[in-house]
């Protein structure tokens, strides 16, 4: 499994154990919901900022909006 790969993953786990919604997910992450549902339905991969944040995010260190 690429890396990639695992964190959305771990940011779908994440997701669910918070009990956010992929709106909120996407609003906390500062990116479209679209893009949120393509990342978690395996039709796209963030990009390195994009993956940056979700790294910050899932360590308890990203922005909460």
């Amino acid at each position: 499994m690429k890396q990639e790969e695992k964190l959305i993953e771990n940011l779908e786990e994440y997701r669910l154990e918070n009990r956010i919604t992929q709106q909120e997910l996407a609003k906390m992450l500062d990116v479209a919901f679209v893009t949120v549902s393509r990342w978690l339905n395996g039709h796209q991969l963030p990009n390195k900022i994009q993956a940056y944040h979700i790294r910050k995010l899932i360590s308890g260190k990203g922005r909460k909006k």
